[in-house]
């Protein structure tokens, strides 16, 4: 059975960041990168966490499909709108760069957006959502991705997991956070199953025959040579309405790529047609709303709280024991884990003993007492 020991979070922090610097990228960048990971991991969201540390950063800095510098271009620049050239550097760190000018411009006119393109893999949505509570407002993001998801009725991987997220101010100790992907399971998920030995659940996967499959790492080759895809939320055909949510795939898609003008779905596979690795080019869209140019903050966040607050407490299914609001799963994880460390399992573990070695890092973890 697999152990998953907890390392504190000053350790892993401190191993990322100079991980990350080993591999080119700058100090100030490997830190905002560092973050951004062990936040999924705070919230409990570990498919986006330390899991994909090696395999979507550190892997794709060395076969070229991620640049360590992130050299941004602003493109277009207006008193409520940007438009970034990320140039295909860490995706993390124009995000939290856009974010930066998108909360300062919505402190001054109530309002701002922003897209990036050229980019790479952003890390957890809610991330940049959240710097906007932070600061009081609404935040509201969504990226598309390598192609994973097909259209309702359709068998072939066309879109991204594409998430959706939105971040609201209350007046809890958390904010509503809803941050999901719009397929009924994203990459990371898989990915996080096959490193730890378990099947998919039925029925989120669809194959080229119209079937299914369970087999975590069997999907993850099978999606990437075309032969199976994932369903977005609502799962296969109309009935249990897939269509929804394959429109809500499709609104990120357009969104992530259309209002910088850049590429979309089988133009993000990663791969040039001679099967060669190539950028990804991902693309990003930001809001924030003020809310204090509409009926101020505090009404807003009482209004918001009473709304999560009213649907906590309303009747409750025979068996179930809670209702919770989106935001709240991940607040009560961190209460858990905020002194106990980040769990990292074994597959995990192998991967931070090969980066440290390969960098010749001064670090030792507890799991290699446990051996």
């Amino acid at each position: 059975m697999e152990t998953r020991p907890y390392v504190s979070w000053d350790l892993m922090n401190s191993f990322l960041i100079d991980a990350f610097k080993g591999y080119g990228v700058p100090e100030a960048d490997a830190k905002i990168c560092a973050d951004v990971l062990l936040e999924s991991d705070r919230r409990g969201i570990e498919s986006h966490g330390c899991n994909r540390f090696k395999p979507i950063y550190i892997d794709r800095i060395v076969n070229g499909t991620l640049l360590p510098e992130t050299k941004m271009d602003i493109v277009k620049d207006t008193p409520t709108t940007v438009v970034m050239d990320a140039n295909n550097g860490m995706g993390m760190v124009a995000s939290y760069h856009m974010m930066e000018m998108l909360i300062e411009k919505a402190a001054k006119y109530g309002m701002a957006g922003g897209a990036v393109y050229n980019s790479t893999h952003y890390g957890i949505a809610g991330y940049w959502t959240t710097m906007a509570e932070k600061a009081g407002m609404i935040g509201i993001t969504g990226t598309n991705a390598r192609p994973s998801v097909a259209p309702t009725w359709g068998v072939e991987p066309m879109m991204g997991t594409n998430p959706l997220t939105f971040t609201m101010p209350t007046d809890e100790e958390f904010p509503f956070n809803f941050d999901c992907a719009t397929s009924t399971i994203q990459n990371g998920k898989i990915e996080f199953y096959a490193r730890s030995g378990k099947p998919t659940p039925e029925g989120l996967v669809v194959t080229k025959d119209g079937g299914t499959m369970s087999d975590s790492a069997q999907i993850l080759k099978e999606m990437r040579a075309g032969n199976c895809a994932l369903l977005s939320l609502g799962g296969l055909g109309e009935a249990t309405g897939g269509y929804k949510g394959y429109g809500f795939t499709t609104i990120v898609e357009i969104l992530s790529a259309a209002l910088a003008g850049g590429p979309f779905m089988k133009d993000l596979s990663g791969k040039a047609a001679d099967g060669s690795n190539q950028m990804y080019r991902l693309g990003h869209f930001f809001f924030v709303i003020n809310p204090e140019f509409f009926m101020g903050l505090d009404t807003f966040k009482k209004t918001a709280g009473g709304i999560c607050r009213g649907l906590r407490d309303s009747e409750k299914a025979p068996g179930a024991e809670r209702i919770y609001t989106a935001g709240e799963k991940e607040w009560l994880a961190w209460q858990e884990r905020k002194d106990k460390g980040v769990p990292v399992g074994e597959t995990i573990q192998k991967e931070i003993i090969e980066i440290r070695d390969k960098l010749n890092l001064p670090y030792h973890f507890p799991f290699e007492d446990q051996k």
